[in-house]
């Protein structure tokens, strides 16, 4: 009987902070269509699919028509899902070769069969996302080229955990705005979804030497955050119909310092050329976190290098409790009552940050 001990050990991991940065070059994504004929199977391949993911694309009778709101959700979700079955069959490839960073000795058969699951069900999520547009009479999204900063196992997984981490904040949100706009029908398999991706949270955190669960209420996220976010793992312009999207993506904000379980000063830096101000005394540092009001700390300017500009602010884990994902941005404004209301005032974000 294998343990997750084991498990755990032959990732050999133990990071306790995940920091957002530009990426850089990979190996060159998967191209598509893939090996199975996705994003396009046929009735045969989609069996096949099927048969490695254990289990089917719902077969319930169409719901009714959905909103335009509904449709930016489900655009979004679709273009999600195609990233995440670009990492994740790049990530599978990489594990069957055994390239460098990737060969993980014992129990690497135990782990390329569940990546190779999850690769199957993720291309279940797309193909769903995308047929409920084609149902609505809207054209599906299409895969980008990707490029993902990671070259071993380790950083494979921490990566992961942190986009699924983001994922279930965004779901949330989304299973929100169909409540709000009356597309009902939709909540239950997104709720499904929740918990499919949730599973795979506690593996990749297993894998990380922690707790499978991090918070007793996960941090939320909203739709936009997301999509600036997967922007940042797409190659410029290689998204055919991304912008059927119509979501705001918001400027980069770089993380500078390694966080961990203490309260402590925190770096960041921007493009002074995108923040649309030079009276950065109207900007507030602003952390999400679990299912709390935002919480909002003074930026203070360290100073301006070309373009770049780098600010220091407040991290106030201790008081908080900012374990798991905490989403940081900076905002026009020093009051949020939610989410929603930083995400309105955003300029730079979002940070992805990870602890415990």
């Amino acid at each position: 009987m294998r343990s997750v001990f084991s498990m755990a050990a032959v990732a050999g991991m133990a990071l306790t902070s995940f920091v957002s940065a530009a990426p850089i070059e990979s190996r060159d994504s998967p191209a598509f269509p893939l090996s199975d004929g996705f994003p396009n199977p046929s009735g045969a391949q989609i069996l096949q699919i099927q048969q490695r993911a254990g289990g089917t694309l719902p077969n319930g009778k169409g719901a009714p028509p959905v909103s335009e709101d509904g449709l930016i959700s489900l655009r979004l979700i679709a273009l999600n899902e195609l990233f995440e079955v670009a990492f994740f069959t790049e990530l599978y490839q990489n594990l069957t070769t055994k390239v460098p960073g990737y060969d993980l000795g014992n129990g690497h058969q135990f782990i390329l069969d569940a990546i190779e699951a999850v690769v199957a069900q993720e291309e279940l999520h797309a193909l769903n996302a995308n047929g409920g547009l084609k149902a609505n009479g809207a054209e599906p999204i299409l895969p980008c080229k990707y490029s993902f900063p990671v070259s071993n196992f380790k950083d494979a997984i921490a990566l992961a955990a942190t986009f699924t981490d983001v994922v279930l904040g965004t779901l949330q949100d989304v299973q929100f705005k169909f409540a709000a706009s009356g597309d009902i029908n939709n909540v239950r398999g997104i709720g499904s979804v929740v918990g499919q991706e949730g599973e795979q949270e506690g593996f990749y955190r297993l894998l990380q030497s922690k707790k499978p669960s991090a918070l007793p209420f996960l941090t939320t996220s909203v739709r936009d955050f997301a999509f600036t976010a997967i922007q940042g793992f797409t190659v410029p312009g290689s998204c055919p119909n991304i912008d059927t999207i119509k979501l705001t993506t918001f400027q980069p904000l770089t993380v500078l310092t390694t966080l961990s379980a203490q309260s402590t000063t925190a770096e960041f830096s921007f493009d002074k050329t995108k923040a649309g101000t030079d009276d950065y005394s109207t900007l507030s540092l602003v952390y999400i976190n679990q299912q709390n009001v935002p919480i909002v700390e003074k930026l203070t300017v360290v100073g301006t290098y070309g373009n770049t500009v780098k600010v220091t602010a407040y991290f106030p884990y201790s008081e908080f409790e900012l374990n798991g994902l905490t989403i940081a941005a900076i905002a026009k404004g020093n009051s949020f009552a939610n989410a929603d209301e930083v995400a309105k005032a955003a300029i730079f974000g979002p940070g992805l940050i990870e602890i415990n």
